[in-house]
């Protein structure tokens, strides 16, 4: 009998007190009694309580099931996975967003996928077969589509969808892309499957559909935009 896997969920949050409950409750649901799992929190100091919505959320289902792992402050998403990492006890990982634009039905289909050919990081595209975007006004679909083909022509990474952040990994796979990875923010996903390529991982794809947050704020502004255009630049000129 083949060993079983273990799932670590990694869940950066900030300001997500009202999806917090919904995700939590949506993973256990489909990973249900399949799966083994852990589902980590890495809260970096939300000012409207969403830790403390995540310590009823670990009362509730047990602190097997739900880790916690709060920072002070607001650190950035990069050292977020590698913090979470750190406490993982999983052989694979799962990182999605908190903010329910992920849904966490596709996990099943994740974890089949890398199983067909033991791959070592499946990644979510909203952009074959059954993907797709709901939610979003025309300007933003066009930002996407626009940072993910210009991505296309200039890095060639062998995946469809490069700015998403639903993602399967082994975590050693993971370990190594995140030491290599120089980039913050809105980059830091694509320069991810770039490295992968880079050091010949092997990535399989998913069709899953993106759906635009239902509370809170989205966090890409024009500064974003300016950063990851740099950022692409410079991963050209680099890899």
């Amino acid at each position: 009998m083949a060993p079983t896997n273990k799932y670590s969920i990694l869940l950066p949050t900030y300001n997500e007190r009202n999806n917090l409950p919904l995700i939590v409750w949506l993973l256990v649901k489909y990973l249900g009694s399949e799966y083994e799992y852990e589902i980590i929190i890495i809260d970096d100091g939300s000012p409207d309580g969403t830790l403390d919505v995540a310590k009823e959320l670990q009362r509730i289902y047990g602190d097997d099931k739900i880790i916690l792992r709060p920072r002070e402050k607001k650190l950035g998403l990069g050292t977020a996975y590698i913090h979470g990492m750190k406490h993982a006890t999983g052989n694979f990982i799962i990182i999605l967003d908190a903010d329910l634009s992920h849904q966490p039905k596709f996990i099943p289909d994740f974890i089949k996928k890398q199983a067909e050919k033991d791959y070592d990081i499946v990644t979510g595209t909203r952009y074959v077969g059954s993907g797709g975007v709901y939610g979003w006004d025309f300007k933003r679909k066009l930002i996407s589509r626009g940072a993910n083909y210009v991505t296309q022509v200039l890095l060639r990474p062998g995946v469809t969808d490069l700015t998403g952040s639903f993602r399967l990994y082994r975590k050693l796979v993971l370990e190594k892309l995140i030491n290599s990875c120089v980039s913050k923010g809105y980059m830091f996903q694509v320069e991810m499957m770039v490295r992968a390529r880079q050091f010949g991982f092997s990535v399989a794809e998913v069709p899953i559909t993106f759906v635009d947050r239902l509370y809170g704020e989205s966090k890409l502004g024009g500064s974003e935009i300016v950063g990851f255009l740099k950022g692409i630049l410079y991963l050209f000129a680099t890899t």
